[in-house]
């Protein structure tokens, strides 16, 4: 049975704190694989700042640079829209697989606006690290689920909802920032591929 993290997100663009988040992943939750998750469209985005699908794994690939860490577009072979479905269908069409969901911070703070986003949690671990300038304080999904006392090398035994904690260090790179300083990335991505 492999232990499968999954990085989802729009990826728009790609960048180091995604790898780093992998990267540590792997190594506290001891999982075979992290998957990146391409989404097509978040549904929680507008779809006028999103660069195309391909630019974005094209850019995904670039920044993985890691053989245990695979870019799919999943979602697109899946008919899949948001997490919980996309959740509920790798766990029928990959049953020997465990699955985590791995977030940043602001992915918690958020996480109250997904869709059905108690079930989310009541069918998958989530682990998160830190990001900068994130506060938890009041975050509707910690303040349902709680962190988890597990240790993150112990998430296949947490009863759900668990959120685990990862320990990292802070990551300053965002996709916004990347765009702000970079807006013609997907672009400059397409030429290099």
């Amino acid at each position: 049975m492999a232990r499968i993290g999954l990085l989802g997100g729009s990826f728009n663009p790609a960048h180091a704190a995604h790898r780093h988040i992998s990267l540590v992943a792997m190594q506290q939750l001891q999982l075979d694989a992290v998957w990146w998750l391409v989404s097509p469209q978040n549904p929680l985005k507008s779809p006028e700042s999103m660069a195309a699908l391909g630019s974005r794994v094209a850019r995904a690939q670039r920044e993985a640079r890691h053989p245990r860490i695979r870019v799919t577009a999943l979602e697109t072979v899946l008919g899949t829209r948001y997490a919980v479905d996309t959740v509920i269908a790798l766990k029928r069409r990959y049953p020997q697989h465990r699955f985590i969901w791995l977030a940043g911070d602001d992915i918690v703070a958020e996480l109250h606006r997904w869709r059905r986003w108690r079930q989310f949690l009541r069918e998958i671990p989530l682990a998160v690290a830190p990001r900068p300038g994130v506060t938890l304080i009041g975050a509707p999904a910690l303040s349902w689920a709680g962190w988890s006392p597990i240790l993150p090398s112990r998430w296949t035994d947490a009863p759900l909802p668990a959120i685990i904690r990862l320990h990292a260090g802070l990551r300053p790179e965002s996709a916004t920032a990347l765009r702000r300083h970079d807006p013609d990335w997907a672009n400059t991505t397409r030429m290099h591929v």
